[in-house]
């Protein structure tokens, strides 16, 4: 793994003698706090989502379906009460809702243009007809999705769309592009803008995805690239356009940025421009011209070519997507897999890198699936989920489970018969990794209002004045899963500058947070001790963040520590 190519902002910043702020928009930093400017997060130095006043959240919630594939509103409500709906989805614990949508379906409410049809019980639903009653005339799609808004603020539910597709469709999706024959670039940043600029008072609306799974591969078929040119199809240009866009309209939005399918293997001579398979060394997996992944998420681009959103780069969170071997059996599934090797074969080069590494927060946009015995015999589906969910625990990954709908084919979903019961067994699984607190109480995103209708939800002042204001007890200091810490002789852990019994990348930002602020991060005796791991006697600097860094890239091993300033720019070099 190259994990040199780039050090971390955050060290940079420390090597150059930079201070290190977040650049929150002003007007961010200026907003009354009230019912809905309240809410509004951004990104920290420390890669970590934040509210307005820099306490950690996570953000651990569900996909419902519908608007996307031309129900023009989310699927079930054809059979049950959308309010009742989402009231047990925020009963169960969920803070933050997806929605896929497409560009027509905006453009279409943007333009009060009329419903091509419309899937409600009307006898279900008397609160979306236009008279109020059993059986009355459905409301306009668009009033109908003001109304889930207006539900999910009452149970303290976050919103956060996507483009699921740019033409209103149920095979949308697999289009690779975010434009397709009917509707342009242009027409997505225009729909975006439009929904941002509409919601710019809600903080309801919280995040935007800017585009569902980018994919393709050079096979005619259309192909989502990622690098610094300003092709009609690289979706990194594409992605800081329309982020430039709903930004203009509204700075507070999280953006959220997906991967896409491949990136060329420049070290054996591919480029974009390569065929899509190597048909002289089909099945050999090394000396084909492309990295693959699944839909959306490969992120090799983003270590080369990161995205910028210029001064509102603190709004920016990538987003990938995982599944497991029930929707396609990809190589890193044929073997007896572990975390360590879905790590080593496909998680930490694709996109666990940027967790790891501390380059910026994750939201894993869609993950789930089967584990029933009837679909999962071997079990291999379920394995995949629980190392997955443990990850994501462990490194708090924000995450919306794939997916609350029972028509999702390859996945299964939360509830079943005809959406009106719910999968314990699956939810029970899911459950660990939601936001709870000590008590197991589910946590919402709105400092207001509790999470749910069913008492078992407190809000994120609730959560905040019970005393919760340290770090660790949001943002859990993850398990090393390759250092060893071992003790010198003198009982100090080499490393271990934050003194939490271990010695993993907290202890690097640790000692950046220090070296920029010693007053606000001081470090302790110990710490300071521990901490000086490169020429030892000459205190605490940069290069001992940096070789902290070197260990989780195992280039180094902690029992290797200290170091001399020779060994140290060996490693550098």
């Amino acid at each position: 793994m190259k994990l040199l190519k780039k050090l971390t902002a955050m060290t940079s910043a420390v090597l150059l003698g930079v201070s290190m702020t977040v650049h929150i928009p002003a007007e961010v930093s200026n907003a009354a706090p009230d019912e809905y400017h309240d809410d509004w997060l951004h990104v920290n130095e420390n890669a970590e989502i934040v509210d307005m006043d820099g306490n950690p959240v996570w953000l651990t919630g569900c996909n419902w379906f519908g608007y996307n594939v031309g129900s023009q509103v989310f699927d079930g409500v054809w059979s049950q009460n959308m309010h009742k709906m989402l009231n047990e989805i925020a009963d169960h614990g969920f803070n933050l809702l997806r929605v896929p949508m497409s560009t027509e379906i905006l453009l279409q409410w943007k333009n009060n243009e009329p419903d091509s049809m419309i899937k409600i019980n009307e006898w279900e639903n008397p609160e979306l007809t236009v008279e109020g009653v059993v059986g009355g005339t459905p409301m306009y799609s668009f009033d109908i999705w003001n109304k889930a808004v207006e539900w999910c603020r009452e149970n303290g539910i976050k919103i956060m769309i996507d483009i699921h597709s740019a033409s209103t469709s149920s095979s949308g999706h697999q289009v690779p592009l975010w434009y397709d024959s009917n509707f342009s670039t242009d027409d997505w940043i225009e729909a975006l803008s439009w929904f941002a600029d509409y919601y710019k008072d809600d903080d309801t609306i919280i995040a935007i995805d800017l585009k569902n799974e980018p994919h393709g591969k050079n096979d005619g078929q259309g192909m989502a690239i990622w690098d610094d040119s300003i092709a009609e199809n690289n979706w990194k240009y594409a992605a800081e356009r329309c982020a430039a866009a709903v930004l203009e309209k509204n700075p507070y939005l999280l953006i959220m940025v997906e991967g896409n399918e491949v990136y060329p293997k420049f070290e054996i001579g591919s480029t974009w421009d390569s065929p899509s398979v190597d048909y002289a060394h089909y099945g050999d997996e090394s000396k084909q011209p492309f990295y693959g992944a699944w839909w959306g998420g490969n992120f090799r681009g983003a270590r080369d070519y990161p995205v910028d959103l210029g001064e509102y780069q603190s709004q920016l969170v990538y987003s990938p997507h995982d599944y497991g071997p029930l929707v396609w059996e990809q190589e890193w599934f044929k073997k007896d897999f572990t975390r360590q090797t879905l790590l080593d074969d496909y998680w930490y080069d694709t996109w666990a890198y940027l967790i790891e590494e501390n380059i910026s927060p994750l939201l894993m946009g869609e993950w789930g699936g089967f584990i029933d015995e009837e679909h999962d015999p071997t079990g291999d589906n379920k394995k995949w989920m629980k190392i997955l969910r443990d990850y994501m625990i462990e490194k708090k990954i924000h995450h919306t489970f794939w997916c609350f709908n029972e028509n999702s084919g390859d996945t299964g979903g939360l509830v079943y018969d005809n959406f009106g019961k719910w999968d314990e067994e699956k939810y029970a699984f899911v459950k660990p990794a939601l936001w709870q607190d000590e008590n197991g109480k589910f946590i919402s995103l709105d400092h207001k209002i509790k999470l749910g209708q069913s008492g078992n939800g407190v809000s994120l002042d609730d959560y905040y004045s019970g005393g919760n204001t340290s770090q660790s007890t949001i943002v859990s200091k993850p398990e090393p899963t390759t250092v060893s810490s071992t003790k010198a002789s003198n009982n100090t852990l080499v490393g271990d500058a934050n003194e939490d019994g271990q010695v993993d990348i907290a202890d690097a930002t640790a000692i950046i947070q220090h070296m920029g602020n010693p007053d606000e991060y001081a470090l302790s005796e110990q710490g300071r001790i521990n901490a000086d791991i490169v020429n030892q006697g000459d205190g605490v600097t940069g290069a001992d963040a940096v070789t902290l860094q070197l260990i989780e890239a195992k280039k180094i091993k902690q029992s290797e520590l200290p170091i001399t300033m020779e060994q140290y720019n060996k490693l550098l070099s």
